[in-house]
């Protein structure tokens, strides 16, 4: 009649992409380095300086940030114009214009997760944050680690909640409070699904009235 940690483990896999968003590191005011300071090379690291790349290694660094699970229409549409450009177009792509571009995706991507039905009053309140003085650092950091672990939070007041209702069933009672300190994934799973899934077996078990 319950899913089990394990279960619930293996199939809060498949929305871990849609949680993390961005690659889904949550200090707002920890910023991370330049956006294309690091990302132009290809690599975590410093590597090559844009103004000594050869067309091939600009080419691959701008591949590179298409591949990205986060790049935008915005990122998109200007990452191709420059690889369709000169390499000084690739160059100012690199230096300026993906981080800009990225930065107009990354305010996209906020005000979508504001709008989802299950954005609580954490998250909500973080987002609010962020807009008063938005960053391009801060809102790329904020979108790979803190959404996730403000959601995390709001979920498991949802959670709470629902344990606290006397109506409870037996079997969602003992489901939400193995999930309730899961991780972030298994309880937007069990929020998203799971629950309706222990109903239904619950449901299924009874014997006909």
């Amino acid at each position: 009649m319950r899913l089990t940690r394990g279960v619930l483990a293996v199939a809060a896999t498949a929305l871990t992409p849609a949680l993390l968003l961005t690659g889904p590191a949550f200090a707002a005011d920890s910023a991370p380095a330049p956006v294309a300071a690091t990302a132009a090379a290809g690599t975590d690291g410093p590597g090559t300086p844009v103004d000594e790349m050869s067309e091939h290694e600009l080419r691959a660094a701008i591949l590179t940030l298409l591949g990205k699970p986060y790049a935008g229409k915005r990122v998109t549409r200007d990452a191709n114009a420059a690889l369709d450009g000169t390499l000084e177009d690739m160059r100012a792509f690199l230096k300026t214009g993906y981080r800009l571009a990225q930065y107009e995706d990354d305010k996209v991507a906020v005000f979508t997760i504001l709008g989802k039905p299950y954005a609580g009053k954490r998250v909500k309140q973080e987002i609010y944050e962020l807009l008063d003085a938005p960053t391009p650092e801060k809102l790329r950091t904020w979108l790979e680690t803190g959404y996730r672990l403000a959601q995390a939070e709001d979920d498991r007041v949802a959670v709470a909640r629902m344990l606290a209702d006397p109506d409870i069933s037996a079997a969602l009672r003992a489901a939400a409070e193995e999930v309730i300190d899961g991780t972030p994934e298994e309880l937007r799973y069990f929020l998203e699904t799971g629950q309706y899934e222990v109903d239904k077996q619950d449901t299924s078990a009874r014997p006909p009235v």
